[in-house]
């Protein structure tokens, strides 16, 4: 079994047991055995960490990776056009093949950027070639992995059943549970419509399928009207809400139902930078933080932004404070006296509640003994890393992809010295960009 000791790293655990200035972390197998002060052992392989900050590894809680051969194409899109010209035009041109090599090389840049958990939230998916593809690219990349089954949502053709009135395919989540029973790496959960974008039997039959089937039900909500505004009350009544069911965006949720779905255990994961992009509204952290609740975080869409998480983190945090910064105004006729929201609470927002929402705080999120050993090595000796002064403000407000060393997931390193491990990355990339403009010529962008 390998064993590995990191040794002299300035520690951030993220956990109750505080952090270590400058600790050691030894992992066994898959897990971490132990984080202390000084630890001595004669058979595991030692690291070095003396000028670097480890962190628990990243968790990004909602990305479309299927888009990652179209970064760029919708930077200037709103929710209205990403609609249209994604949903209804670009993604009806995807082959298994596009859908592999564009998750592969999302999760690529994942683990390139310190995240070792995607949540992949995967609707288009027409096929089964397709969801096995992208699955495969999951487990080819070697991050690890949540696959959401989603489903297509093109514009209805003239006598066929629109995607809203259309159940998810249950005999397909389970076949895909099947197959893919006992990977520590990969789980499977369900990406529905929800009552904002399906008719009310349609939500009934999604909510209960994952219920049954012990599934996290992730939707979006949010985006112009709801299809079925009484939707949620209907299905609270049904007993189909409680912490299996993560919502993503909020925006159309009010002060109520908010406050209702934090008491019913019910998760939620804001992708700040491209709400505030696409128009959706402002994020919904303020309010849920009033609620003594915090979201996870997500990069969304790489077809408009940067994959990296603690951008997310940071972006986040830089609107949420603006947004209490001028109610203080607006209240009070001065600036405020300090900050509402701390720097190590914006870092739990991409490791803890990633881990929470996921229902793994158990195994990920923090670094802890008995934990799995998904972890990252920050360069802190870098130029725009010195000095040093506060370890947790450095890695949100100050670290960029070029200070991201080394990053380990279940005891593997996947990156070490800035570099990918076990990946050439030139045919993948140059298969990445044929696919791309496959597509873009297809639609004429």
């Amino acid at each position: 079994m390998t064993r590995t000791l990191i040794r002299n790293a300035s520690i951030i655990t993220m956990d109750s047991q505080g952090d270590l200035p400058c600790g050691d972390i030894l992992v066994s197998g898959d897990s971490i055995v132990e984080i202390a002060p000084r630890i001595d052992t004669d058979d595991a392989q030692l690291i070095d960490a003396t000028g670097f900050i480890l962190i628990p590894g990243l968790i990004n809680a909602h990305m479309h990776t299927w888009q990652t051969a179209l970064r760029g194409l919708a930077a200037n899109w709103t929710l209205l056009e990403y609609f249209q010209k994604m949903h209804a035009g670009l993604a009806t041109v995807f082959t298994p093949d596009d859908l592999y090599i564009a998750t592969e090389v999302g999760a690529l840049n994942q683990l390139n950027c310190g995240t070792t958990t995607l949540v992949d939230w995967c609707h288009n998916n027409p096929t089964p070639a397709h969801n096995d593809a992208a699955v495969e690219g999951l487990i080819r990349s070697g991050i690890r992995a949540a696959f959401l089954h989603g489903t297509p949502k093109p514009d209805p053709k003239p006598g066929q059943q629109p995607f809203w009135e259309v159940p998810h395919p249950r005999a397909e989540v389970e076949r895909l549970l099947k197959r893919h029973q006992g990977n520590p790496l990969l789980s499977i959960h369900a990406a529905v419509l929800g009552p904002h974008y399906a008719t009310m039997d349609v939500a009934l039959h999604d909510f209960r399928m994952a219920k049954e089937l012990g599934l996290i039900a992730s939707m979006h909500q949010g985006g112009g009207p709801a299809r079925t505004p009484d939707g949620w009350e209907k299905l609270e009544a049904a007993g189909l809400l409680d912490s299996h069911i993560n919502i993503v965006h909020g925006h159309a949720l009010s002060d109520d139902q908010l406050k209702r779905f934090c008491d019913l255990g019910m998760s939620f994961s804001a992708a700040a930078e491209s709400e505030m992009s696409q128009g959706h509204g402002h994020p919904i952290t303020g309010r849920l933080r009033k609620l003594g609740h915090a979201p996870s975080l997500g990069v969304d869409l790489e077809s408009v932004m940067s994959g990296d998480m603690l951008s997310q983190a940071r972006i986040a945090l830089g609107i949420q404070r603006s947004l209490d910064n001028f109610d203080y105004r607006v209240l009070h006729g001065s600036i405020p006296p300090t900050s509402t929201i701390s720097i190590r609470e914006a870092l739990a927002w991409v490791t803890v509640e990633g881990a929470r929402m996921l229902g793994q705080l158990d195994r990920i999120g923090t670094l802890k003994a008995g934990k799995q050993a998904d972890l990252v090595l920050i360069r802190a000796s870098d130029l725009n890393m010195q000095p040093l002064h506060d370890a947790v403000s450095s890695v949100v407000m100050q670290t960029s992809l070029a200070n991201i060393d080394s990053v380990m997931v279940a005891g593997q390193w996947k990156k070490r010295d800035g570099r990918l491990l076990g990946v050439d990355l030139a045919p993948k990339l140059a298969a990445l960009q044929a696919s791309g403009e496959k597509i873009a010529k297809a639609m004429a962008l």
